[in-house]
């Protein structure tokens, strides 16, 4: 459950009044409620999520290819990376997670709104998570309020990529 006070009132309010921001190297920064997204052409998949900590378990989901919602906005470019800025943070410290324009333009790259045909619930991230299947479970940011698109990862965090690869060093990519 994420501490800040902007994502429990999106949550009391049912996220009627949340949007996924999408800014950045775009040629149109948008906006998307989570209805919007819900009308959108869907794509869903049954796949194992591999924990890098040696579990796994298989799930349903359900959302919106990351390809539509880039695609919309139009890359500029410079475009390499798309960093996802989430509502939760450890210690103070914001998440976010990123991946380059190959694993965001794969058709199973998703932001999903639903799991085993319910809406996402907030343990699993609510309303919006990414699912990248060709990577380890800790690239699947949860709670994302953000796209950020951008020619580097120098300037986010501490510029490794992502909160767990900033903090202990875990792997930029975590192919699987």
């Amino acid at each position: 459950m994420p501490r800040s006070e902007v994502y429990r009132r999106h949550l009391e309010s049912g996220f009627s009044d949340w949007a996924l921001r999408v800014d950045g190297l775009v040629n149109t920064p948008m906006a998307f409620t989570l209805d919007a997204l819900k009308a959108m052409p869907a794509r869903t998949q049954i796949t194992r999520h591999d924990c890098v900590e040696g579990w796994s378990a298989i799930g349903k989901w359900t959302g919106v290819p990351l390809a539509q919602i880039l695609t919309r906005a139009g890359l500029l470019p410079a475009a390499r990376f798309v960093v996802f800025h989430c509502a939760d943070d450890f210690g103070g410290m914001a998440y976010y997670e990123s991946i380059d324009l190959v694993d965001a333009f794969h058709p199973q790259t998703l932001l999903a709104y639903a799991m085993n045909d319910r809406p996402l619930p907030v343990g699993h991230g609510m309303p919006l998570r990414l699912r990248v299947e060709r990577q380890l479970g800790y690239k699947q940011a949860k709670y994302i309020m953000r796209i950020e698109v951008t020619s580097t990862l120098a300037r986010t965090g501490l510029g490794k990529g992502g909160y767990w690869e900033d903090q202990i060093g875990y792997d930029w990519y975590a192919g699987i």
